[in-house]
């Protein structure tokens, strides 16, 4: 299958960290272990693997881990993505994920899904983020006044 947008991508080791960090998930109650990663613009692999809390609203998506090593490690855009459960099959993120992927990754990011890669602009389409905050900022003259 050809990979659309940046080749040379190594889709079999970026899935190979995803289901490494997957033997790390924390996973008690669900026991559903998700591993990800991801290849940054500067050829650095991020990873993350879910991590649940026994007050379910704040357990951590693999996605989460992942961006947070993405931030800390001094920031850059996502160009790849991948992740996988615990029988290492590809799985999609879920739409907060996604949200938070688009956000770091933007319309070209790559999405390796269980129906082949597809951009992260087939992934989630019409996807709001920085460019819709700025021109409502532009539009009214600068940040809103009542925050």
């Amino acid at each position: 299958m050809a990979t659309p947008g940046r080749p040379g991508i190594d889709w079999e080791a970026l899935r190979e960290r995803a289901r490494q960090l997957n033997q790390r998930a924390y996973v008690p109650y669900s026991g559903y272990r998700v591993g990800a990663a991801a290849l940054v613009d500067d050829g650095r692999v991020v990873s993350g693997c879910n991590v649940e809390n026994a007050g379910y609203g704040v357990t951590l998506c693999a996605e989460c881990g992942l961006v947070s090593e993405l931030v800390a490690g001094g920031g850059g855009r996502l160009v790849a993505f991948t992740c996988c459960n615990s029988l290492g099959e590809r799985i999609m993120p879920c739409g907060r994920c996604r949200q938070l992927l688009f956000e770091h990754g933007g319309n070209e990011l790559l999405v390796d899904t269980p129906r082949g890669v597809l951009t992260m602009a087939e992934v989630l389409p019409q996807a709001f983020g920085p460019a819709d905050l700025a021109e409502v900022e532009a539009a009214r003259g600068g940040p809103d006044p009542a925050v």
